[in-house]
């Protein structure tokens, strides 16, 4: 449709007619160009509104998403908006919607924008923005047609402000903690303090994308973080806590005091314990780095997987088509079984089978041999021996507490710290979040679990810093995440954890199905291939609280969205 455009004041601001108003239904998402600009226009009741199109995080189609009430979920990766203030109101996207001015005249839907809003260098590679100072959220009808997304409003830092929140960790939690504290009015000092060498990145792609730079997969930027006021201690590694003088001392001989503190110091692979696990090419895959020296080291070589683990099948998946030969050992019968079953676990089984990678499951590691002090073979229990030039180890993590041993502060038997549902640990003014913690689910009756999933972390971060600040939040999400293989992503919502029954909808061999996880007799969790956004529809019922059946996952149509959101 061609649309009525008008410039006023030489702003470049721009009024396109979008649509008729009888055109769009309640409950509607549309999109729609502004200026060649794709826009997402809702309608909500007799009320429409209009914002960005796409998801900040990895730019899904938002008109492909879940609708409910005022909060729209984004298809891909469980994201949450308001509709009416484009606000984030879930992860893992960190920034907001960009939100223009919708006009009805004459049964006519106009919208209203501005082509262009001065902004600072990029965040990201995303086209992430920040301004100076006071970050705006800029009036409605003049926010930016082209990035599509919008920074929260932040304070500065105040110099006159003696408080001092500290980050232990580089990660999702201590990131959006930070940004959190300054979006919150927070002016006290914030310092971030991580043994790593980089600005918090996306650790979900360090498997599934190996040949990125870790520049590449930066969630802010150093700039980013300095215009905030949030200060970055890189290669700043936490050895003790002095929790009585509220002190934390550093691997460099350094300290620093703290009125509040975040432990999110995340979690660290575990080691094999087998002879020969010291030689050189035997490798975990944490951090950018270890992603390069990786895939070098496999590119036309022989690559053996111990454990087929997400990020084990997600580095299998990559290098199949760049290592030689790429075999993966695990104790299990199939991969993942423990999270995703024996169902999904034989499908990406079977497509990693096609791209040539080969299984040993239900098989043990007994010993690496090498020469020159390099490993050149794998040889299992059984006898069996592997050619390996490089070993990629994924058999586990655990919590990176060490440094707090022989303190007060409460951890169970595997390290994790024991969090409440304000992300406080038993220890006044001191706070944990992410992989290092155990905490209350809601989805497992209030029993304590540690969920590795980044979307969780940053969730345990903003709730953190929303404590720190006495605003007495109490963490409520649906955990939500993805595993990617060869352009196909299995999308996982809930926490199914001791399930004891499964309902498939679809198809498991032509790769288009939904499975719920069943425990004591109501749906716990869900995962799908190629069906969304049933996931994220699923996590929004969850979301509200709604108890899905057996009964009723089993009459669910997944070529049918509204039908499952009407049950």
């Amino acid at each position: 449709m061609a649309g009525l455009v008008t410039s006023t004041d030489g702003n470049d601001t721009i009024t396109t007619e979008v649509c008729k108003e009888a055109d769009v239904g309640d409950g509607e998402l549309r999109e729609v160009l502004v200026a060649g600009y794709p826009v997402l226009l809702v309608r909500n009741k007799q009320e429409f509104s209009a914002l960005s199109s796409r998801c900040p995080h990895y730019g899904a189609p938002l008109s492909k998403g879940v609708f409910r009430g005022e909060r729209l979920r984004c298809p891909w990766h469980g994201a949450c908006f308001n509709i009416k203030t484009g606000d984030i109101e879930e992860y893992p996207s960190l920034d907001c919607l960009c939100c223009f001015k919708v006009t009805v005249e004459d049964g006519k839907v106009f919208v209203t924008a501005k082509r262009k809003v001065w902004t600072l260098p990029a965040v990201t590679k995303r086209k992430q923005h920040l301004g100076a100072g006071k970050i705006s959220a800029f009036p409605t009808c003049f926010q930016d047609l082209e990035s599509g997304l919008r920074v929260k409003d932040t304070s500065k830092r105040c110099p006159l402000s003696r408080a001092t929140v500290l980050l232990l960790g580089g990660g999702v939690a201590a990131l959006v903690c930070a940004e959190t504290l300054r979006q919150e009015g927070f002016t006290g000092r914030v310092i971030m303090a991580t043994k790593e060498k980089h600005v918090p990145y996306d650790k979900s792609k360090l498997s599934k994308e190996m040949n990125l730079k870790a520049e590449d997969i930066y969630m802010r930027t150093p700039e980013f973080l300095d215009a905030h006021g949030i200060e970055l201690w890189t290669e700043k590694e936490a050895v003790s806590v002095d929790f009585q003088r509220q002190k934390v001392h550093f691997v460099d001989g350094s300290s620093q005091k703290y009125n509040q503190l975040l432990i999110a110091t995340g979690c660290h692979s575990s080691l094999l314990k087998v002879p020969g696990a010291d030689l050189q090419n035997v490798c975990v895959l944490q951090t950018p780095e270890d992603s390069s020296k990786i895939l070098e080291l496999a590119t036309g070589k022989n690559l053996v997987i111990i454990g087929a683990s997400f990020i084990g099948m997600e580095a299998a998946a990559f290098l199949s088509d760049k290592a030689a030969a790429v075999s993966v050992v695990e104790k299990r019968e199939f991969p993942f079984q423990r999270v995703l079953g024996p169902q999904v676990g034989g499908v990406t089984m079977k497509m990693l089978q096609n791209k040539g990678v080969k299984f040993f499951m239900k098989a043990e590691l007994r010993e690496l041999r090498g020469k020159d002090g390099k490993v050149t073979e794998a040889v299992l229990a059984s006898g069996e021996k592997l050619p390996a030039d490089v070993v990629v180890v994924g058999i586990g993590t655990f919590p990176n507490s060490a440094f707090l041993k022989g303190t007060s502060i409460a951890r169970d038997a595997s390290g994790a710290i024991l969090v409440d549902l304000h992300m406080q640990t038993n220890i006044p003014n001191v706070f944990a979040a992410g992989d290092v913690v155990s905490f209350p689910v809601a989805l497992l009756n209030g029993e304590r679990c540690s969920i590795h999933h980044q979307q969780v972390a940053e969730v345990h971060g903003h709730t953190a810093a929303l404590n720190m600040l006495k605003k007495e939040k109490q963490l409520h999400t649906i955990p939500f995440f993805w595993t990617t293989m060869f352009g196909k992503s299995i999308r996982y919502a809930g926490c199914g954890m001791g399930y004891t029954d499964t309902v498939v909808k679809g198809s498991l061999e032509q790769h288009k199905f939904l499975i719920f996880y069943i425990r004591d007799g109501v749906v716990r969790a869900a995962a799908s291939l190629s069906c969304d956004p049933m996931v994220a529809l699923i996590a929004e019922a969850l979301y509200t609280g709604k108890h899905i059946s057996k009964e009723e996952a089993e009459a669910c149509d997944i070529n049918n969205a509204p039908s499952l959101a009407e049950t």
